[in-house]
């Protein structure tokens, strides 16, 4: 499968500041990709300086095998990105920013179809002054979304954002994903990225740690967990306990699987104890304590690799 990003050892600086290391990756076309990393990793900054925003010091940045720099960013017109906060004029609709950066009339059905996908008929027409945080959300990515790009580049898009927008937006990601688009998103929120991305790219200090998939990482972890909703998730977790069953911290009801037998087992306490059990589901593992491990083990080999060098 053909990539639509490559980045090929790629290092950006502020000043004596040295903030991109070597960073090297593809992104397949048509994929969902989370780039995650602790506070000041350097994903803003990657993303930014792969936008062409930022010029970089040495490497390569290639979209749909054209080169990508300040100067010159043709290839810039298969991309649609939200980064960090949407720029919207307060005195235009919502209808109007569509339109305006639409590129043609043909455009419309496909600006009519994005704002019934988020839930926007409500408000698009009303002036952007008077939107919500989640509200200039949804209208920053439906403008990612509305020339029909070949990568979409969101970070942070779930900021601001409610169950329901949450759910919708998944929906539209997944939705065009399969019509090919490539995705690469930064989140903080992890179990929503979990749902979401097929691959991962993690980056801290600045360098890529590891390129994987959501699978890979969380079966290299080698735990699984159970998630539960039960008519009764306080009384479902002192059960639990008094059983010893091993919980996570997550705030949902999730119980480490140590074995095949322990769905069962879980199962058949509750029923017991009469809780009716509303939804189960078996997860491969939990992207938050695999990315903090991966993140652990890596700076330990750095520091090894540092002191051998001494």
């Amino acid at each position: 499968m053909s990539s639509i990003l490559s980045v090929q050892n790629l290092n950006k600086s502020f000043g004596n500041k040295h903030v991109l290391h070597d960073v090297s990756f593809d992104l397949k076309k048509g994929h969902i990709v989370g780039l995650v990393g602790p506070n000041g990793a350097g994903k803003s900054t990657l993303m930014k300086t792969m936008l062409g925003l930022f010029n970089y010091d040495s490497g390569s940045i290639q979209i749909a095998g054209e080169t990508v720099t300040p100067q010159k960013h043709d290839a810039l017109s298969k991309v649609g990105a939200l980064i960090e906060y949407p720029g919207i004029y307060p005195f235009l609709t919502g209808w109007d920013h569509l339109q305006l950066f639409a590129d043609g009339d043909h455009q419309l059905i496909h600006i009519q179809k994005i704002i019934q996908q988020l839930n926007m008929d409500s408000y698009i027409k009303r002036k952007a002054k008077g939107y919500s945080l989640g509200m200039k959300q949804k209208l920053g990515i439906a403008l990612a979304l509305v020339n029909f790009p070949e990568l979409v580049i969101l970070d942070e898009p779930m900021n601001g954002l409610d169950p329901q927008a949450t759910k919708d937006l998944r929906d539209l990601i997944i939705t065009e994903s399969q019509r090919g688009t490539t995705f690469l998103i930064s989140s903080h929120i992890l179990s929503e990225l979990q749902r979401l991305a097929q691959d991962l790219l993690i980056i801290d200090e600045g360098s890529i740690v590891q390129q994987t998939t959501m699978h890979e990482l969380l079966a290299s972890q080698g735990k699984q967990t159970i998630m539960l909703m039960t008519s009764d998730d306080n009384k479902t977790r002192q059960l639990l306990k008094k059983a010893k069953f091993t919980t996570t911290p997550d705030p949902r009801v999730e119980v480490v699987a140590k074995s095949d037998d322990t769905m069962p087992q879980v199962l058949r306490l509750l029923v017991e104890n009469g809780i009716d059990i509303l939804d189960v589901t078996r997860l491969e593992g939990n992207l938050e304590s695999s990315l903090l491990e991966v993140l652990k083990q890596s700076r330990i080999k750095k520091k090894l690799a540092e002191e051998q060098a001494e």
